[in-house]
């Protein structure tokens, strides 16, 4: 059986190098095709192909779960497989911005085991295992600490920054929203955000790897029922999802965020 360790040093070294390759599609109008109202692009697809290829070569054994391919199950017997968004933010991608990342995790049991968000226009990389702290560019980062502090710094989408504004707003300090959750979740795990909301529908491969990163950075991701999420071998949306440190997210539970 592979280590947490052994997976992560894996999905570290494919998520790299699906970062450069997305990369060279970066502001060059890569080819577009829309799913309903979500824009996907060649890279997307060029990222995917490779992680798919290196993972699987890897652990053939581990299922696999991608935005863009189709799911393959886990052989008998082995609980693991791979959560995988070969490029989280595609709009920020194809508007030339900074904010999309490559998102891998390894999920056993039910929760993630290994994670890695790789960034790879901002040069940063966060990694976690089951086991061991949250890390961004190797150096251990850890949730905001300012909890008691009278106003929360949030990201979220306008839809919701906008009903919570009206209720909370002078308990709230509202920054731009950053259309990549996974990355956004990452901010939250540094210590750059105190906390965020994920509107409804958010999948899987959205969240896998930045759960892991911000539970090890001291935070939590959880329902509005206050219960982390259990992953499954089938691909899932959720409703509203609340991130931050403990006391965050109490305050925005209290706050009423199940409602935004």
């Amino acid at each position: 059986m592979h280590t947490p360790d052994e997976d992560l040093a894996l999905i570290r070294q494919a998520a790299a190098e699906a970062g450069r390759i997305a990369l060279g599609f970066w502001k060059r109008e890569p080819e577009v095709w829309w799913k309903g109202s979500s824009p996907v692009s060649e890279a997307d697809f060029a990222s995917d192909a490779h992680l798919r290829r290196v993972l699987l070569e890897a652990r053939p054994h581990y299922g696999w779960i991608s935005e863009e391919t189709a799911a393959q199950a886990a052989d008998a017997g082995e609980q693991r497989f791979f959560v995988v968004d070969p490029i989280d933010g595609t709009r920020a991608f194809l508007r030339g911005e900074t904010t999309w990342c490559i998102s891998v995790a390894v999920i056993g049991s039910g929760r993630p085991v290994a994670g890695v968000l790789d960034a790879p226009a901002l040069g940063e990389v966060f990694t976690a295992t089951a086991d061991g702290p949250a890390r961004m560019n190797g150096a251990p980062i850890a949730v905001s600490a300012h909890e008691n502090k009278r106003k929360l710094l949030l990201s979220m989408p306008d839809s919701m920054r906008r009903k919570l504004e009206r209720r909370h707003g002078e308990r709230i300090d509202f920054a731009p929203n950053v259309p990549s959750l996974a990355y956004r979740l990452a901010m939250v795990a540094s210590g750059r955000l105190d906390g965020t909301l994920v509107g409804a529908r958010a999948n899987d491969w959205d969240i896998a790897a930045g759960d892991l990163i911000l539970e090890r950075a001291g935070g939590q991701l959880v329902r509005a029922d206050g219960s982390p999420h259990l992953y499954n071998p089938a691909p899932e949306r959720h409703g509203v999802l609340v991130a931050g440190a403990q006391g965050t997210v109490r305050r925005l539970l209290d706050y009423g965020a199940e409602a935004v």
